[in-house]
């Protein structure tokens, strides 16, 4: 049975992932930050256990749990879990910039590294990494989340590069909008680090705030955590998995403009979002 460790399950992408691929026969290893989400994934009948991104030992424990249940192997590692902190960079601590890394990179890059010489003494393991549309395009007053992505992506490609020689592939998944509720712990997050009252942006926060607030995303061609998980399936089973998994229209567009495009032109289109 192959077996797969999965970071940010409490709900979305990483729930969806974890429900379906134990559904198609994986072992799955579901993890979350919070103790009471690791209670409502064995609720759901999965194999889970507690997994905080930012905290060495954390991890070092999850991927003991992981080994434990596996026999000592681990096929697939699902780099999953994130958070997003909109606000103006000017306005931005950067203690929240330092915050925003330490989840979205720092803790991603040590999960690796611990779960790379695994894959590496059993010869064999695939890396996928949940990036976004805005890991290679920009948008105001999503400097930080930009930034952390665009640092993914940058860690990745070199990850791949350097794992040229060994049957361990790195992909990257690059999703648009998906309906999760990864607006509402943005919201969360800039309430607690931007104090809009005394800003610049004041109006155009009151229009983030509107955004972050909705249970729906507002955005067109928003997809679902399946299609996410989708581009998984396909990166865990296919002979030739693809270095780079564009899920959503405006992730393929984007991409396409990005090459084709003046700056100043993507700016332009960039700053209607």
């Amino acid at each position: 049975m192959k077996s797969i460790l999965i970071t940010g399950c409490s709900s979305g992408i990483g729930l969806d992932a974890a429900l379906t691929l134990r559904a198609r026969g994986y072992l799955v290893i579901a993890t979350a930050r919070k103790e009471e989400d690791v209670v409502k994934l064995q609720v759901r009948g999965l194999t889970a256990c507690q997994l905080d991104v930012t905290d060495s030992q954390s991890i070092s424990d999850a991927i003991a749990f992981s080994l434990e249940q596996t026999g000592g192997t681990l096929d697939f590692l699902f780099n999953n879990g994130a958070y997003g902190q909109t606000g103006a960079l000017e306005d931005l601590p950067t203690d929240a910039l330092r915050a925003q890394f330490e989840t979205n990179v720092f803790g991603q890059h040590e999960l690796t590294r611990q779960v790379l010489p695994i894959m590496l003494q059993q010869g064999h393991g695939r890396i996928i990494q949940c990036s976004s549309v805005l890991g290679f395009v920009s948008m105001a007053y999503r400097g930080a989340y930009n930034a952390s992505k665009y640092a993914l992506e940058g860690l990745s490609d070199t990850l791949r590069l350097e794992l040229k020689s060994t049957n361990i592939d790195v992909s990257l998944i690059e999703p648009g909008p998906i309906n999760t509720e990864f607006r509402a712990n943005a919201l969360v997050a800039f309430k607690e680090n931007i104090d809009m009252d005394v800003s610049r942006h004041k109006a155009s926060y009151q229009q983030q705030i509107d955004r972050l607030s909705s249970e729906k995303s507002g955005a067109v061609f928003t997809l679902e955590p399946i299609d996410v998980t989708k581009a998984l399936i396909h990166a865990i089973e296919s002979k030739k998995p693809k270095i780079r998994y564009r899920v959503t229209v405006p992730t393929v567009l984007f991409a396409i403009f990005k090459r084709l495009l003046p700056s100043r032109w993507l700016d332009a289109l960039l700053s209607r979002g």
